[in-house]
């Protein structure tokens, strides 16, 4: 049997599990390939353990990989497989969970950009490299209000934070109803009242085809020019073009970015040139704890697939 372990940017799965207990030809790739070698650098594996929503499993790739039998995702759901395409040819796709932190490690990130933005601190430290002292005045985030844009479990974990902060929270999501805010402790309002009266807005929603864009042009432009936004959920969910004018025009004062349309982000992405971007490489997920669970989880669900007793089927 053979397995491809994708996406192992940081070197780290082999590490992590017990991959001889398999009895297996493993092999990890440790750079992204890009999607035109996918086809080849697959071809003869039966076994792909992608990491969650990095290398894109797309119909017309499994179509020309006839050996591989069995898809195990970290994470129990992964937009960038096509399931369709996995149950119209019979491949199996399992899920491995990490550590059970509920959101907590992107959450964290989220408000350590927010922090970063309200302080200014990647401006400032990089004045303090080059001889500068004290630039700009930043404000104290008590009183300020907090946009939470959805509020599930990322989003209630925001706002816990912003309250611990004595920050004004409001929230809002498609189908928020003013009890399941209240439950939350926090103010539901209307959509357009939290981007006109948000000083800080984070966005914490699931992208499916109804949030598809769902912070668009006339959202981003209801923003008030001292606002910044954080977003480590994912970047369809925002109009990407008017979001990078309003920042190349200094509509709005800044952003934090955690995800991206196209990931790896190509060295020569129009976004790192941006200003008033911070952004971050998709670390929301990438902790020890979830790697340290993700990967032992992996090797369970192929030795049960090679049992004839799948773990964590994926419909």
């Amino acid at each position: 049997m053979k397995i491809a372990v994708l996406d192992d940017y940081l070197k780290v799965a082999q590490g992590l599990a017990d991959w001889a207990s398999l009895k297996a030809d493993v092999k990890f790739f440790h750079d992204y390939i890009e999607p035109a070698s996918l086809v080849k650098s697959l071809a003869g594996f039966d076994v792909i353990v992608a990491m969650r929503e990095r290398s894109r499993l797309s119909a017309e790739l499994l179509g020309q990989l006839p050996e591989l039998k069995l898809i195990v995702t970290t994470g129990l759901r992964n937009a960038s497989i096509d399931m369709q395409a996995c149950k119209e040819r019979g491949i199996m796709v399992c899920g491995a969970p990490g550590s059970d932190d509920g959101g907590k490690g992107t959450a964290e990130l989220g408000w350590a950009l927010l922090m970063a933005l309200a302080n200014r601190i990647p401006q400032e430290a990089q004045n303090m490299r080059e001889g500068h002292w004290q630039t700009a005045m930043t404000p104290v985030l008590s009183s300020k209000r907090l946009g939470v844009v959805g509020l599930g479990k990322l989003g209630q974990l925001m706002a816990r934070y912003g309250k611990a902060f004595d920050m004004d929270v409001v929230a809002w999501s498609p189908n928020l109803t003013e009890e399941r805010a209240s439950a939350a402790g926090v103010r539901r309002v209307e959509k357009d009242e939290l981007f006109s009266g948000s000083d800080f807005i984070t966005i914490n929603l699931v992208l499916s085809a109804s949030t598809q864009g769902i912070v668009d042009a006339h959202s981003i432009g209801l923003m008030k020019p001292t606002a910044c936004l954080v977003n480590t959920s994912r970047a369809g969910l925002i109009d990407q073009n008017a979001l990078r004018s309003a920042l190349e025009s200094s509509k709005i004062a800044g952003v934090g970015l955690d995800v991206f349309d196209v990931e790896p982000l190509p060295a020569d992405d129009p976004w790192r040139r941006v200003p008033n971007a911070l952004l971050t490489p998709h670390l929301g997920y990438a902790n020890p704890e979830n790697f340290a669970a993700y990967y032992p989880n992996v090797v369970q669900a192929i030795a049960a697939w090679k049992k004839g007793e799948p773990v964590r089927v994926i419909d």
